[in-house]
């Protein structure tokens, strides 16, 4: 598998108290600040590893797209678009599902997608 198509799902805390958003981008991908910024109107600045699990309800390395508290909100980064699957984690750090985008849309329930990425080697 390549592992640009590993799914990850980054946690971002909103301008709220408590508040997360989810983004799912390709594995190859980081977060371009800017783009950002440009798209959710604050800076993007990750919780602390001891908050993501209450923010999320998973732990670090297993934070998936799916199952997540309904104050979370996911986003899909366009990156993920390129491939016919992706494989997102699944609960936990050696867990992983295959889906198409369209499911990982579906089943995130996804608030729209996004262009919030850059290439790693870029």
């Amino acid at each position: 598998m390549e592992p640009a198509r590993i799914a990850k799902t980054m946690s971002f805390c909103t301008k709220e108290e408590g508040g997360c958003i989810l983004v799912v981008t390709a594995g190859d991908m980081k977060i371009d600040n800017s783009k950002f910024k440009g798209t959710f109107g604050f800076k993007a600045k990750m919780p602390k590893g001891e908050e993501v699990e209450a923010l999320t309800g998973h732990a670090i390395g297993g934070v998936c797209p799916f199952a997540n508290p309904e104050h979370v909100t996911v986003y899909l980064d366009e990156s993920l678009k390129r491939f016919t699957t992706v494989f997102p984690a699944a609960g936990s750090g050696s867990s992983a599902i295959e889906l198409t985008c369209g499911e990982l849309e579906a089943l995130s329930h996804a608030a729209s997608w996004v262009d919030v990425c850059k290439n790693v080697c870029s």
